[in-house]
């Protein structure tokens, strides 16, 4: 079972613990972390997007955040964000090669699996820096069935224009990741 720290409103833990499926099933406020992975590709900002297994509880089958996680009861957000990015890409990497973006606040319920799915999450992003070979990445394969480069402008357009048929990733998410790129200062705190 995996436990998360309840968080307040500014994303700071309460004390309080709950189990995972209990968060998601009431829609208790818990903290995650996201992972952005960019690189330059023929003139154009791409970002590494993985492809979220068929068994998961919450957008199967879906394009995603580089890499993602939930922030585990006592652990701090950068923690977790090495932690994920090793765990679901199989990348090895140092603090230093990431760098705080922002963070903005998720909240929805939607059906999955024929279950109602309850997510409120306060979110910490996080550039890593550093080069990655998609193809020379070893995959969580109960998490992530592949891993894709795709256009910055072509997952903005579709996200932020409602068409969700291959993307799930969060605008806010996509907003803060091109405010820093474009060397603007999200405000937000890790």
């Amino acid at each position: 079972m995996e436990f998360f720290d309840i968080c307040d409103e500014s994303g700071q833990p309460t004390g309080q613990m709950v189990e995972r499926s209990i968060a998601h099933r009431d829609g208790i406020l818990h903290r995650t972390v996201h992972i952005w992975v960019t690189r330059q590709q023929d003139g154009k900002q791409q970002i590494l997007l993985q492809k979220r297994s068929a068994q998961k509880d919450s957008f199967p089958g879906m394009y995603d955040t580089s890499s993602a996680g939930h922030i585990q009861a006592g652990d701090e957000p950068l923690e977790s964000a090495v932690r994920e990015l090793r765990e679901e890409l199989g990348i090895t990497a140092d603090v230093e090669q990431f760098r705080f973006i922002g963070n903005f606040r998720v909240n929805y319920a939607l059906e999955f699996h024929g279950e109602m799915f309850r997510d409120d999450e306060f979110v910490f992003i996080y550039l890593f820096q550093g080069a990655v070979k998609a193809e020379k990445l070893t995959l969580q394969e109960e998490e992530v069935e592949r891993v894709d480069w795709f256009d910055l402008e072509e997952v903005w357009h579709d996200c932020s224009h409602g068409i969700r048929d291959r993307f799930c990733v969060p605008t806010e998410s996509l907003e803060i990741l091109m405010r820093a790129l474009s060397g603007e200062s999200s405000g937000g705190r890790a």
